[in-house]
């Protein structure tokens, strides 16, 4: 959940790397949210609370997959490709489950390099 509360915070910044987990982790909260928005939608007969959430989730969710693409190296602008049916999709997702670039790169230090795992 502290990825998603993060990614919400920094819901306009387009600089800098988003590590692979941190990306992935809002994902899974975002889907998982949407779906209990469309539930509630379903159940009350509405499309309202569902578009509601997706419009408000709109931009952060571009930042965090902009920040994740700097990660590994590339511009955000290769989002475009969620425009191209399937082809883009798939290629879209190997660029965003890839490891990120070791040291530092266009867009800033690496993440990974500032964390320390605990033992």
């Amino acid at each position: 959940m502290e990825y998603y509360m993060n990614a919400l915070r920094s819901y306009a910044d387009f600089s800098g790397r988003n590590r692979r987990k941190a990306y992935w982790m809002f994902v899974l909260f975002n889907t998982i949210f949407s779906v209990v928005c469309n539930v509630i939608d379903g159940a009350l007969g509405t499309m309202f609370i569902g578009s509601i959430y997706s419009l408000a989730l709109l931009i952060p969710g571009l930042s965090a997959g902009a920040r994740r693409l700097h990660d590994t190296g590339r511009s955000g602008w290769w989002q475009l490709l969620w425009l191209v049916p399937i082809i883009g999709w798939i290629v879209l997702i190997i660029f965003l489950a890839q490891d990120s670039h070791e040291g530092e790169n266009d867009f800033g230090p690496n993440p990974k390099e500032g964390f320390v795992a605990a033992e």
